[in-house]
């Protein structure tokens, strides 16, 4: 049995930081993964999805332009967007074995389970550590369905080599909407079938009316307050039966896709390491260090904190467990403006407090609502659907929380987190001088 000071399960974005940093003062470190290494964003998640929204949005944009000045009508095709996609992501897990290999960190490529506070076994490995951090990410919620075996998952989603005819999505959040508006542009009809009243349920209720309308207008058919009841195969596709209330209907399709929520990757025998959890994840202290057990701590999305499932928040996550493994526990999170983005075609962005949220803290927030797409910025690419909530503290003169939605709406959300990280005043944003005409030139004007 080998002891290291540092044993990593996981080789993303939560697990990667410490493990440098560690390995760099000296520490004996070993990463275990049972997965291609490199960890979802890199491989299966952030970075190849975007690539693909990137021909989304480039078919959008033609779209829009025709009859007024662009002529062409180009399509995806599938087979050498995906050959492209691959350039990013197949060199991702050799690089990252190499690089950590040159720095004399023990991979190991097995499953990891704990068979005592600070012993894993990992293949036909038992190995010890002084320290264990946690940084294995989510995985799609299990849904218990029957025939549940039949559907397809997002990293599947992104190898996929032809895109099917007919795709039905499980479930309304991002995964579903990112990749039915990839899809729907390529060619595909597409279904997506949610539980709930409103899809998206963590982002603004009136943005999300009006990427439903977009959705719609490229034909994508969202089925809510509908639960799918079984998945059955036939010889040429699938039978999805869902339930409407006391109706059933059943949607045959070429492929079923989970888009139904992830949640934290724990399968690791944590009992037999006294390493206490529930559904949010590993219950951990303000140094994210296990509660139950000293030895172990963890990051990311395995990390029961007030922390988003986001690659940046990993990050840091695991900056703060180096520290508190380097120099003992003396830092604490300190969870700054999270801004998220739904990479659709418009994208949906949100930083800060929700309305019901900011109206629970001060009933006197000054809500901006406003509907931008005759705006120049909008209106020179023809953008039909562009619209601002901003949550403002009158008393304070700060933001409070801000939601877009537009194909800018990612690049924009990073000045309002700024700002409301730095609680600089409305007065002061509005006095800012922008590079003009750009979308942060508007600013001014949405205050």
């Amino acid at each position: 049995m080998k002891t290291y000071d540092l044993i990593v399960i996981g080789s993303g974005s939560g697990g990667s930081i410490t493990a440098a940093k560690c390995n760099k003062a000296g520490w004996d470190v070993a990463m275990v993964d049972y997965r291609p290494f490199g960890g979802t964003c890199a491989l299966r998640g952030c970075d190849p999805k975007k690539v693909l929204v990137g021909a989304a949005e480039l078919l959008d944009w033609n779209k829009r332009m025709q009859e007024n000045g662009v002529q062409s009508e180009p399509s995806i095709v599938w087979k050498d967007l995906m050959k492209f996609k691959k350039k990013f992501t197949d060199h991702v897990p050799d690089k990252k074995v190499d690089a950590l290999s040159k720095n004399g960190i023990d991979t190991y490529h097995e499953k990891a389970s704990f068979i005592s506070e600070n012993e894993v076994q990992v293949g036909e490995h038992t190995i010890k550590g002084n320290r264990i951090l946690i940084a294995s990410g989510a995985k799609p919620t299990p849904l218990n369905i029957k025939g549940e075996d039949y559907l397809t998952y997002s990293d599947e989603f992104l190898e996929l080599e032809e895109l099917p005819e007919k795709i039905i999505f499980v479930g309304g959040g991002y995964i579903s909407f990112e990749f039915a508006h990839i899809a729907a542009r390529a060619g595909s009809e597409v279904h997506i079938i949610h539980r709930g009243e409103t899809p998206l349920e963590n982002f603004d209720a009136d943005l999300v009316d009006l990427l439903m309308k977009k959705s719609k207008d490229i034909g994508i058919k969202v089925h809510l307050e509908s639960s799918v009841a079984s998945i059955c195969k036939e010889k040429d596709g699938y039978i999805v039966t869902s339930k409407k209330g006391e109706e059933t209907y059943e949607l045959k399709g070429d492929l079923v896709v989970h888009g139904a929520g992830r949640i934290p990757s724990l399968d690791m025998d944590l009992e037999n390491g006294n390493v206490e959890y529930d559904k949010r994840g590993v219950k951990v202290n303000n140094y994210l260090q296990s509660v139950s057990n000293p030895h172990v701590y963890a990051a990311g999305d395995v990390a029961a904190t007030d922390g988003l499932p986001l690659t940046p928040v990993a990050s840091m996550e695991s900056h703060i467990v180096a520290s508190n493994l380097l120099k003992g526990n003396h830092k604490e999170m300190d969870y700054p403006a999270m801004p998220s983005v739904v990479f659709t075609v418009p994208k949906i962005a949100s930083v800060g407090l929700s309305e019901k949220e900011a109206k629970e803290m001060n009933p006197d927030i000054e809500v901006v609502y406003k509907e931008i797409s005759n705006w120049f910025t909008y209106k020179r690419t023809n953008e039909s659907h562009a619209a601002i909530k901003l949550l403002i503290d009158k008393e304070k003169d700060i933001i409070m929380g801000a939601h877009l939605i537009s194909n800018e709406a990612d690049d924009l959300i990073n000045h309002f987190a700024t700002a409301i990280q730095l609680e600089l005043k409305t007065q002061e944003l509005k006095q800012m001088i922008y590079a003009y005409p750009t979308t942060a030139s508007d600013i001014g004007h949405m205050l």
